[in-house]
């Protein structure tokens, strides 16, 4: 398939700013992906869908403060750093995206804090990612985690809103998030609550968690027409023994394995066997999911709705089929569904 094929036009309008009050209030658009059938429900309908011995697939990343502002040695410049990922802990050693990258050079010391007390040096710039970072600390690595940490700001989508506010530090992270490591929220688990959770027990409907440490590559844009020949970025990817027991478990008793996100949904096709199975795993996945894909484990998915030309519209789209999943969107935007990581909700069956 091609880039061109998954664009649409999306008002600026229709992304949300904003969760809605409760997490399991949004809207919840069902496609029933062999007919094309729609219905128009809330999310905490989800489980009208589903009964005992089903399983939902979650991930419990946790999301850190990854964004952080600060100043250039000599000329004061401003500079943005975005953490991406821890390199070496005892080194102080991270991967990380600077803006403007055209202005640092290795060897430069940037600075942060009022105080201007957090200081990093430069030490390599030939990543794929943008640069590496040595934070010059010299105090124990939980101090310095916690002073780095102090320093960041939530990494709400600048395209969602250019600041994120106190608010966000709690609704762009799921209740149940555990293992930090995501730069950005899995958005389909945002909206599952407590009260939700209690229903889904009262139902006999299972959940089982994996860790997948969402990065930026969902969001970058996609430059190749040829979507055969895009290459995405890694995210590190952990299924526990017992998860991938569970989950292979549903799938033999003939119950349905629901993923939660596109990030579950990469993580569980990542590693099939021939006997379609998932096996525990801890390892980084580049996996591009695009239609035709032909899916081994998910019978369901949820999802939130994407932008135009995303990797995440693909993956969806891939499960649903493109066309009945581009008239989903379609019907999205006449119904004034709200779209990105706090709008609403997609449910495939």
């Amino acid at each position: 398939m091609k880039l061109s094929q998954f664009q649409f036009d999306l008002p600026e309008e229709k992304i949300a700013k904003e969760p809605t009050r409760w997490r399991d209030e949004c809207k919840l658009l069902v496609l029933h992906k062999d007919t094309g059938e729609i219905e128009h429900r809330q999310f905490k309908d989800i489980i009208d869908y589903f009964g005992k011995g089903d399983r939902f697939v979650l991930n419990d990343t946790k999301v850190f403060p990854a964004k952080l502002f600060g100043k250039k040695e000599k000329t004061g410049a401003d500079i943005m750093v975005f953490l991406l990922r821890e390199l070496a802990k005892e080194q102080r050693l991270w991967d990380v995206i600077v803006d403007p990258a055209r202005k640092i050079r290795i060897g430069n010391k940037l600075y942060f804090g009022d105080d201007e007390s957090m200081v990093a040096e430069v030490i390599d710039n030939t990543t794929s990612r943008g640069r590496t970072l040595r934070f010059l600390y010299d105090g124990p690595y939980d101090e310095f985690k916690q002073a780095l940490f102090a320093l960041g700001q939530t990494p709400v989508p600048e395209w969602v809103k250019e600041t994120p506010d106190p608010e966000d530090e709690e609704n762009f992270q799921t209740i149940f998030a555990a293992n930090e490591g995501a730069v950005s929220a899995p958005a389909a688990g945002l909206h599952f609550s407590r009260e939700l959770f209690n229903r889904m027990t009262l139902k006999d409907i299972e959940k089982t968690f994996i860790t997948v440490h969402m990065g930026i590559g969902h969001f970058r844009q996609v430059d190749v027409e040829d979507l055969s020949k895009h290459r995405m970025d890694c995210e590190r990817m952990i299924i526990s023994e017992q998860a991938a027991s569970e989950i292979n478990a549903t799938k033999n008793s003939g119950h349905k394995v629901v993923g939660v996100g596109v990030t579950v949904i990469r993580a569980l096709e990542t590693y099939v066997t021939t006997k379609r199975e998932i096996k525990a795993n801890d390892l980084w996945t580049n996996k591009f999911i695009f239609p035709p894909y032909e899916f081994s484990i998910p019978d369901a998915i949820v999802s939130n709705f994407h932008l135009p030309e995303s990797t995440m519209l693909m993956a969806v789209a891939a499960f649903g089929g493109y066309e009945k999943v581009m008239n989903a969107y379609k019907e999205a935007l006449e119904n004034d569904y709200r779209f990105g990581p706090y709008g609403d909700a997609m449910l495939i069956l």
